[in-house]
């Protein structure tokens, strides 16, 4: 069975960091692609971050020079580091993990940035 548990959501001031954790269990982790997506209140969830098995990273433009994806292999963890936040930044967020047609979505973690 395929699982991927998300954690490090929270409260947070704007200005301030969070980082975002996703563990798998189930998969061959390093093969995987990994992404982080959002869902605000009333919006479609939209793509934020991917990281490809490799290293090629693409990020949301509303989210460049402030988040950073990474992935520790040897976890079978991925990771969105977010600084900068702001209140648009209010969202579900989402861990995806894909490989060809196959992909896996987390339980979402809340994050609230208050002005």
């Amino acid at each position: 069975q395929v699982r991927l548990v998300e954690s490090g959501g929270g409260l947070v001031q704007a200005g301030g960091s969070l980082r975002l954790s996703c563990t798998a269990s189930g998969i061959t982790f390093r093969v995987y692609n990994m992404g982080w997506y959002r869902q605000a209140p009333g919006k479609q969830r939209e793509l934020v971050a991917r990281l490809g098995h490799g290293s090629n990273t693409h990020y949301a433009d509303s989210v460049k020079g402030r988040f950073t994806i990474s992935r520790d292999n040897t976890k079978n963890t991925a990771y969105l580091q977010m600084n900068s936040l702001n209140v648009e930044d209010t969202a579900v967020y989402y861990c995806n993990t894909f490989l060809f047609s196959t992909e896996y979505w987390g339980q979402g973690t809340q994050v609230t940035v208050s002005s």
